[in-house]
């Protein structure tokens, strides 16, 4: 089986949340199907991983973003109905790279992942072929919640993000032979958008074996959160959580440390590195687990949250309890609710932040052990994934 797998970045290296599941979903399906890769490219150090991710045996292209060039004609499109998500994720080249692949080497399927390549599956290049799309999360609801919680101008671009998104969800899901998602909160989200669709529910997993505490757990007190920092609900729930819970965690523990771990960060991110606060910004670092490790516990305050929150499970995997947000608590798996917090109003959060603080480093460990993630694997939560790629590629329904 011939199977062309459409992605929006590079999934190498797997060190970010939208590179992580593609580059599982591909060394999954490697050594069972013949996988071409083509993805979008948005800088030099994305091109530079074609040869790594070639490694997993898969044939890989990828495509230079002209990210400027977007950006000018997302703006200019403003006024139209296009998903900016579709005008930002564009590449010039795109269109006869996919017409050379048809015209040499035809798929039998197209697995596009997210929305933003599905667009170009239902182009006539490729539109003539069975098409599987992994939607991950319905990302017309995280920009309908943004534009609730934003001013403007972002609550206008946000809410027009949502209404077109949700038409093409709308269009793209009834053509696919299958959408996957990776919660049940998803496959509903997605089922009030496109109620004729046909939903697969396939979470993400953990990779576990790299995130095994190496050592006793931390005795100080820290506090981490890894993300990528440029991504807007990271930023705006970073922010919320500095503002909000950290000056009441920082009067009754002077001696609490924030920890910000991840790529990329915004202006208002690198504005919170305050050393007399206890706040350091890292920016990206080649590592995280030795953050983690040296951690005392994790905290997830992101408002709006769509999907499964990897850096959660990472988190508990590495040994640390996590408080997290209400919206990050509904998406996670049930196995992984035990080492969870949840902090609804930035006082409750603060009040779960200390009292997990309080414990010793052995009770804290004992709770993040008290979540059984041994079912979570990668290999576990995407084993149905060919079976499923299988069917839909021969005209057959699929298990929902």
């Amino acid at each position: 089986m011939r199977v062309l797998f459409l992605t929006h970045r590079l999934p190498y290296a797997p060190n970010r949340g939208d590179r992580l599941r593609a580059f599982h979903i591909a060394r999954t399906l490697a050594p069972v199907v013949d996988l071409e890769i083509v993805s979008l490219a948005h800088d030099r150090e994305e091109l530079s991983q074609v040869g790594r991710l070639e490694a997993i045996g898969a044939r890989v292209t990828a495509v230079r973003v002209p990210r400027l060039r977007t950006y000018a004609k997302a703006l200019a499109h403003l006024a139209g109905d296009r998903p900016l998500t579709h005008l930002l994720l564009d590449a010039p080249g795109m269109t006869g790279t996919l017409e050379r692949i048809v015209r040499d080497r035809p798929p039998d399927l197209v697995l596009a992942y997210c929305s933003g390549m599905a667009r170009f599956a239902l182009e006539p290049a490729l539109s003539r072929f069975p098409l599987v799309v992994d939607l991950v999360d319905v990302d017309s609801q995280k920009w309908a919640a943004l534009s609730q919680s934003s001013g403007w101008p972002m609550r206008w671009i946000y809410g027009r993000e949502a209404r077109y998104l949700a038409r093409f969800e709308r269009h793209m899901a009834e053509r696919a032979a299958a959408t996957l998602v990776v919660n049940d909160r998803e496959r509903d989200a997605l089922r009030a958008v496109a109620p004729a669709a046909r939903v697969a529910v396939v979470p993400n997993g953990v990779d576990l074996r790299p995130l095994v505490p190496r050592g006793a757990p931390a005795s100080g007190a820290r506090v981490v959160f890894c993300g990528v920092m440029n991504y807007t609900p990271n930023v705006d729930g970073v922010l919320w959580f500095c503002q909000n819970v950290w000056p009441v965690v920082r009067r009754r523990r002077p001696d609490a440390e924030l920890l910000l771990v991840g790529s990329d960060p915004a202006s208002p991110i690198l504005r919170l590195h305050a050393p007399e606060n206890g706040i350091q910004v890292t920016g990206t670092v080649d590592d995280v687990r030795p953050h983690l490790w040296g951690s005392s516990i994790a905290i997830a305050p992101l408002l709006t949250a769509r999907g499964i929150q990897n850096k959660v499970l990472e988190a508990i995997g590495a040994g640390l309890p996590t408080v997290v947000s209400a919206a990050v608590f509904e998406g996670l798996p049930m196995a992984a609710r035990a080492a969870c917090r949840v902090g609804v109003s930035a006082e409750q959060f603060a009040e779960e932040t200390l009292r997990l603080l309080a414990l010793s480093p052995g009770e804290r460990r004992s709770i993040a052990a008290a979540a059984d993630l041994s079912e979570l694997t990668w290999e576990s939560q995407l084993r149905r994934l060919h079976d499923l790629l299988a069917d839909s590629g021969g005209g057959q329904a699929i298990a929902v």
